[in-house]
């Protein structure tokens, strides 16, 4: 009897062991090859001032200065390891406007402007021959509500949830904002490629995130998380949403330009699925 309780003692625990290692790409992707994606947080080159944080005059570097253009070819030069046969971007999915741009600029008859859309995608969409730019950015499901026909109905339910964000009462709420300002700085300070570099590693990208997920210290559910839900988070899985819509093969690299902000959902997205490869940006020096 002994005997029996030890070797079912020993074939629970091979099981646990074997469970333990196993790996569910096995029965998931299996050998499949899929699509490389690399993701790319960037600031805004053209500094429009939409966002919440507002770069102070002293740190707005020029892009166009001829000491910000050859940080610029090292940049796009380190992207280039990754030899993308894609680009999407920050922008809506008619990117029309962005070819027609480029192809001037090629022709001698425009220059290029400050956006990152102009620097970074169209620059590597010449040098890589690449005939298209995919925009992928969506309107969140607040964007809709507001623009519906009945959007009366929610202006009050958003009003709150805009009112509320300004009150935020978290002890890191003030220490983002400083954190933001020393960023700028840094952007200002450091080589572009080593700022890139930076800002694309997994612990800023995640700690910038925070913000968004700060508790707000209110008992009601439609203030931040609200907020939240509505807006930030539905339009980051439309985005993916928009991805999914492009029609790529399993030799695609896909390059995603994007301000840093969003790094944190659409890594999440591109980790969780066995649909693509996520290649971390600061890894492309061994690609």
């Amino acid at each position: 009897m002994k005997h029996l309780i030890v070797l079912m003692f020993i074939a629970i625990i091979a099981c646990s062991m074997s469970a333990q290692s196993l790996d569910p790409d096995q029965y998931l992707s299996g050998e499949d090859k899929v699509p490389e994606v690399l993701l790319v947080g960037t600031f805004h080159f053209g500094y429009p001032g939409l966002d919440g944080h507002k770069t102070k005059d002293e740190y707005k570097l020029d892009i166009l200065s001829d000491q910000r253009q050859e940080e610029l070819r090292e940049l796009l030069d380190y992207i280039k390891k990754f030899k993308p046969t894609k680009i999407m971007i920050e922008s809506g999915r008619n990117t029309g406007y962005l070819m027609n741009r480029m192809r001037r600029w090629e022709k001698g008859e425009e220059e290029l402007g400050r956006r990152e859309s102009d620097q970074i995608a169209i620059r590597l969409a010449h040098e890589l021959e690449l005939d298209t730019i995919y925009g992928i950015d969506a309107p969140s499901l607040m964007n809709e509500m507001f623009q519906s026909k009945d959007s009366t109905a929610f202006q009050s339910f958003f009003a709150n949830i805009f009112e509320e964000r300004d009150e935020m009462q978290n002890k890191f709420e003030n220490r983002y904002w400083n954190w933001y300002d020393v960023q700028d700085q840094l952007t200002y300070e450091m080589r572009l490629l080593d700022f890139f570099k930076f800002q694309n590693t997994d612990e800023v990208i995640e700690r910038m995130h925070g913000h968004y997920v700060l508790d707000d210290n209110y008992d009601d559910y439609n203030s931040m998380d609200g907020w939240l839900l509505l807006n930030w988070y539905s339009r980051n899985l439309r985005i993916i949403k928009n991805l999914h819509r492009i029609e790529t093969n399993e030799d695609d690299r896909i390059m995603i330009l994007f301000g840093a902000g969003h790094m944190a959902i659409l890594k999440q997205q591109l980790e969780a699925t066995p649909e693509y490869e996520l290649i971390k940006f600061g890894d492309l020096e061994g690609y």
